[in-house]
């Protein structure tokens, strides 16, 4: 093979200082050419290409964003040449929502900045945070759009403060109680709306392992919680913190994203950002091929075990393996270092479970894994709290599996499944 395709996904100018990565294929026009699945994309504002020899030929390249879009672009492989591809997604409405743009949380610049005119969403958990003005065709102004949002960090929260019994005591607080004050162990801190011309409808709001950027300090415990409030609807955002050295990012989205999500947690994480949000739409497959060497990220990342979390959700999502790997034990050292992390003891729960095949004593392993892991609290990852549902609901003659079930079913209720990390909607706002 003597031609070459140099693949990329251009971002806004300035917007984006590091690059992520998101997946792709390349197919032949034909029979002929070379077919190659799952390659890897670079994304960022001026990211170098990555490279894929190929015959000679007509071929279709698609880019497979987080969002589930997909876009295509044709290209012909010429004989000693090297081929550019680019893909395009310069259209962000601002440069510092780059990132969010490419997960697919906000919409593009020629709709956001266009005749603000967005559809309503048809389903109550889809519906934006804000009180908005319909017009008789069922679209809404952006300019009806209340803009008051607060948001409130609460970065010392108590293990008893994130059980499930005490999250389901919240969504039944009436209204002007303070759901940051019930969290949080220390004095909760309300974050100034950011000074960007975005600020006043989607605000970005910014954390590092010291809280947010910008104004780090106070108390960090071993759990950092976001409180976004706005028009009588409040959510409860579980920040994914400390992730090493990387930020993660919460979009308040007043108008309406086009997920539906009215706020999006987003991880700036150059290698895996993209494949957090993958393995929010269950495509385990793709973001596998982003989680390079999954088995490796375990051994070297052991002070990101948030990482290696999501690593092992994509691993055991698509490894059936029922015999014994060499990744067991380091899943095992998971859940037992890291006690606040509710998701380490339902993987292992799932894997013992998966691996039972009729031995009792895996199955009574599984299912006091299942039981810790429901008494640690809420798990970070939504998909967490989904496999712990599937688990439990497996033991319907066990009052202690039931119980916990029936509260975890219920504050599944109350998530939102499009998002990679649980968010809470404690009030909805009735219209």
């Amino acid at each position: 093979m003597s031609a070459v395709l140099a693949v990329r996904l251009l971002l806004p100018p300035g917007g984006e200082p590091d690059e992520a990565v998101i997946v792709g294929d390349i197919r032949p026009s034909d029979l002929s050419g070379t077919s190659r699945s799952g390659i890897l994309i670079p994304c960022g504002s001026s990211p170098g290409p990555r490279s894929y020899p190929v015959e000679p030929g007509r071929y279709v390249v698609s880019a497979s964003l987080p969002s589930g879009l997909v876009l295509t672009e044709g290209a012909v492989a010429v004989e000693g040449r090297e081929t550019p591809v680019d893909f395009a997604m310069t259209d962000s409405p601002y440069g510092t929502h780059a990132w969010q743009y490419l997960m697919g949380n906000i919409e593009p610049g020629g709709v956001y900045h266009g005749a603000a005119r967005s559809p309503v969403a048809e389903s109550v958990a889809s519906r934006p945070m804000a009180a908005t003005a319909s017009r008789p065709d069922g679209t809404v102004s952006g300019a009806a759009v209340d803009p008051a949002a607060l948001a409130t960090w609460v970065g010392d929260s108590a293990p008893a403060r994130w059980s499930f019994a005490s999250m389901l005591a919240l969504a039944q607080t009436p209204p002007g109680t303070s759901v940051a004050g019930s969290i949080g162990s220390g004095e909760p801190r309300v974050l100034a709306t950011p000074l960007h011309p975005a600020g006043a409808v989607t605000p970005l709001y910014r954390f590092g392992p010291n809280g947010p950027l910008g104004a780090p300090g106070g108390p960090v415990g071993e759990r950092q919680f976001l409180v976004v409030e706005a028009a009588g609807s409040v959510r409860l955002v579980t920040l994914p913190l400390p992730w090493g050295e990387a930020e993660a990012e919460v979009l308040v989205n007043l108008r309406q994203s086009p997920t539906g999500s009215a706020v999006s947690v987003a991880v700036r994480d150059a290698d895996v950002g993209a494949g957090l949000a993958y393995m929010a739409q269950g495509a385990l497959d793709t973001a596998a091929r982003l989680f390079t060497d999954v088995e490796a990220m375990f051994y070297s990342r052991p002070a990101n075990p948030l990482a290696a979390a999501a690593g092992c959700y994509v691993l055991i999502g698509t490894d059936h393996s029922p015999g014994a790997t060499r990744w067991d034990p380091w899943l095992e050292r998971l859940a037992d270092g890291f006690p606040w992390l509710g998701d380490g003891a339902i993987l292992r729960a799932v894997r013992l479970l998966r691996r039972a095949r009729g031995d009792r004593g895996q199955v009574r392993r599984g299912r006091d894994g299942l039981i810790e892991a429901f008494d640690r609290g809420i798990p970070f990852y939504t998909l967490g709290l989904a496999w712990l549902v599937d688990g439990l609901a497996a033991f319907p003659e066990d009052p202690e599996c039931a119980r916990r079930l029936d509260a975890a079913r219920r504050l599944s209720w109350l998530v939102d499944t499009r998002e990679p990390f649980l968010i809470l909607d404690l009030r909805q706002r009735r219209t």
